[in-house]
């Protein structure tokens, strides 16, 4: 029955199928009453706030060159905005050409209450401890988001032609935290099979319980990162090959924090390509 309600629940935006997570208000967050908005800082860079109703974007895997993966992909913004350009579309479309189905997720973050969620924002990034506080309970809602978006993914793999079990999860900044999250709280039966953590935050990940199963990593921050992530990102290494999962790190000298799909004429611009490579030698592409 629900996955009926799903289907029913679909709808397409820019040539894009575009599946609402839940057939009604999402759980949690049943009281919200405003509407999502879009700002864009700078061309083609658009970001979402005040996100309440989480979706998945299919990017179907080019034709003739499907081998059955997907992904899925967690635009950051500190759980307040989302990059849906530099780190969620832009990956997609990238990944879907090479033959991987990709779906891009926006979930849910916490509330902007103006036209600009940078001016709220930017203040908070000065104190972790006080938006990790104002975060905490849209982070439990988020991760409830993304294993609903596995739900969807898993179920609708004959219809999707992908294969369930080469199943990945990857975000950046925030979500990647949202992608550890989802890892670690997911039951094993939903935990995707790969991750792909890009500069992310790891003081906001709450779940625990490791995968039984094999889960390879690929891991990615610039070492000038002007947040201070880059050691989130090696002790995931750490802990990733303590446990016997395959891992790959990569530190690139300079990028700062949220390179995404920008090019900056940086050593981070490699990094698309570096996780390209990764993904054909795991046999993901």
């Amino acid at each position: 029955m629900k996955i009926t309600l799903l289907l029913l629940f679909s709808l397409t935006v820019f040539g894009q199928e575009v599946i609402k997570l839940y057939p009604g208000k999402a759980p949690g967050s049943e009281s919200w009453n405003y509407e999502e908005k879009e700002f864009a800082p700078v061309p083609n860079n658009r970001m979402l706030f005040n996100v309440t109703e989480p979706t998945l974007t299919i990017y179907p895997a080019a034709a003739g060159k499907s081998n059955g993966s997907s992904i899925i992909i967690a635009p950051g913004g500190a759980f307040h905005i989302l990059s849906i350009d530099s780190e969620g579309h832009d990956v997609a479309k990238f990944l879907s050409e090479r033959g991987m189905t990709a779906f891009v997720l926006t979930y849910r973050v916490v509330k902007t209450n103006g036209s600009n969620p940078f001016q709220e924002l930017i203040p908070l990034m000065n104190d972790f401890n006080k938006l990790n506080e104002i975060n905490a309970p849209v982070v439990e809602m988020a991760t409830q988001d993304g294993i609903e978006a596995i739900k969807y993914v898993k179920s609708h793999a004959i219809q999707l032609g992908i294969d369930p079990n080469k199943m990945g999860f990857m975000g950046f900044s925030a979500g990647g935290t949202l992608t550890m999250n989802v890892l670690l709280t997911a039951p094993q039966a939903l935990k995707p099979n790969f991750i792909a953590p890009i500069y992310h935050y790891a003081d906001a990940v709450t779940g625990k319980e490791m995968p039984y199963a094999s889960t390879p990593a690929f891991i990615a921050v610039a070492a000038d990162d002007n947040l201070g992530f880059a050691p989130h990102s090696i002790r995931l290494f750490e802990r990733w090959t303590a446990a016997k999962h395959p891992s790959e790190l990569h530190v690139y000298e300079n990028g700062s924090h949220g390179f995404g799909m920008h090019k900056k004429n940086t050593s981070s611009d490699q990094w698309i390509h570096d996780f390209e490579n990764w993904l054909r030698i795991r046999h993901y592409l």
